[in-house]
């Protein structure tokens, strides 16, 4: 798809057109099989961790929009797969050097040509969010997304660090809970039911 007919279908909000250059989520799953997947969540208390090696140490390192690092004793140092809900600034986008950038956001009006044209580009369906949505009455972060997704994959283990529902607050801005449209109440129970029915996820607390 060239550039303008991806503005078009934007404009148009032709979601059809646009996952025409996404790749299967089929196949994007079929890329975890038997690996161990770390998902970087952004909460403040994980700066004051020192989870980085065992992050650098997984098969696939995942993280959250613009991903901010203090340092990689922390956070860690690789970005895999970097999951947007937002737009990319440039100076993040250098910084984070994603092998996968996947598209979570279901306002496809601020996806940008850069990401959608990028190798393994991914966008996800809009139904997987309504039904996300629709399980915790709110709508989803950028996290859950990530989790409901990387948990139908045949992955060995999923490793979650920096969630603390946002007990910590957020590395991405000074916002609090009542300004954002989450539910991390539900979402810390939703995660709270999946530990204990997937041994495969572990949350690093």
């Amino acid at each position: 798809m060239s550039r303008l007919d991806f503005m078009a279908a934007r404009l148009m909000r032709n979601d059809g057109r646009i996952a025409r250059m996404s790749i299967p989520q089929g196949n994007l799953l079929a890329d975890l099989d038997s690996r161990h997947v770390a998902l970087i969540g952004n909460a403040r208390s994980l700066a004051q961790a020192s989870h980085g090696p065992a992050i650098d140490a997984a098969d696939l390192v995942v993280r959250i929009n613009r991903a901010p690092m203090p340092a990689s004793a922390s956070h860690g140092s690789r970005t895999d797969w970097l999951a947007l809900a937002t737009r990319l600034p440039d100076a993040d986008r250098a910084r984070l050097d994603p092998d996968r950038i996947l598209w979570m956001s279901p306002k496809r009006k601020r996806l940008d040509w850069r990401t959608a044209s990028g190798a393994g580009f991914y966008l996800h369906p809009q139904t997987d969010y309504e039904a996300l949505r629709g399980r915790l009455s709110a709508p989803p972060t950028t996290g859950a997304m990530m989790i409901d997704l990387l948990l139908r994959g045949p992955l060995a283990s999923l490793t979650l660090y920096g969630f603390d529902f946002f007990a910590s607050l957020s590395l991405s801005g000074r916002r609090t809970a009542a300004d954002v449209p989450h539910d991390f109440s539900a979402e810390g129970a939703w995660v709270d039911d999946l530990l204990h029915s997937d041994s495969r996820l572990t949350l690093v607390r």
